[in-house]
């Protein structure tokens, strides 16, 4: 059967594109998104955590209506961006009294996990006060930390769903691009990692990056039903050189290209940055490259 388009890892042939036409006529009064529905659970296309992939056959819909293969339903409203109407973080005032000296003169320290908790509204407003990125909605699956030192704040940590491909670190790990979308959601990815800036202690960014790498796959698994193998991070070399993560035994695996993930130009249009990983686990490549059915 020839293949008219490969969409997100799925072939789609004639005999698909036929199927979805005769879809939308025996439900003449189905919106777009009812029909989405009704097309992933005729082909049983379901995210690892069980939910229909709607956004993805809706967007594989729209190409082939576009293409003029099928014919859709008028559009029966427009979707808000939610990105343009956000609200920034509700900032939140801590004493800023320094901490310096020894990483032993804070301790004991304490991390607590704050994501769906009260104190995620603290985590949000410190990321958007300190860290030079500011705070940005975690999308897909994401975790949010507090380190406290002598029940004060002092550092924060997010981690969140993979980008979908980065080429030095999928060289590392050795899969193919079809493992790839299979297994991505086996990756933590450390979005932002601030340490108040009022806090000078030697050596405590990669004491917390070593104790992450104990604490982050429990809580994941906890709260996702599902491990984590490997985490992964950029370092803006404008700004950085990655010297805590160098110190905590993480692997300099690449540089990003500096063009985005929907780039068509093929020429940098943002800010190169290092690409550091951390194995979670000793066998993680083989646990990353295994391919299910």
């Amino acid at each position: 059967m020839e293949v008219l388009l490969t969409y997100r890892g799925k072939r789609i042939t004639e005999q698909d594109v036929v199927f979805i036409r005769e879809l939308i006529t025996q439900n003449p009064k189905d919106s777009r998104r009812r029909l989405s529905e009704k097309l992933c659970q005729a082909w049983g296309w379901r995210q690892s955590n069980g939910m229909l992939r709607d956004m993805v056959c809706r967007g594989l819909m729209l190409m082939l209506h576009r293409a003029g293969h099928i014919e859709l339903p008028a559009r029966r409203w427009e979707p808000v961006n939610p990105l343009i109407y956000r609200k920034k973080p509700v900032s939140v005032e801590i004493e800023a009294h320094p901490f310096q000296g020894s990483l032993l003169s804070i301790l004991p320290l304490e991390i607590r996990q704050v994501r769906r908790t009260a104190l995620e509204t603290l985590c949000n407003s410190l990321i958007e006060q300190y860290h030079y990125l500011g705070y940005c909605q975690p999308v897909g699956e994401h975790l949010k930390y507090l380190v406290f030192a002598h029940q004060r704040p002092i550092a924060c940590m997010i981690y969140s769903s993979a980008p979908r491909h980065i080429g030095c670190r999928d060289r590392f790990i050795g899969w193919s691009a079809a493992v790839r979308r299979q297994n991505l959601h086996l990756i933590a990815y450390q979005s932002r990692f601030l340490i108040v800036p009022w806090v000078h202690v030697s050596c405590l960014a990669s004491h917390l990056l070593g104790w992450m790498a104990r604490r982050l796959p429990l809580d994941w698994q906890q709260l996702y039903h599902h491990p984590v193998y490997f985490q992964e991070t950029f370092v803006d070399l404008e700004r950085f050189k990655g010297t805590c993560y160098k110190a905590a035994n993480w692997t300099f695996l690449g540089k990003t290209t500096g063009r985005g993930k929907n780039d068509h130009t093929k020429k940098p249009n943002r800010s190169i940055k290092a690409v550091w990983g951390y194995p979670l686990c000793r066998d993680f490549r083989a646990r990353l490259c295994e391919a299910k059915g």
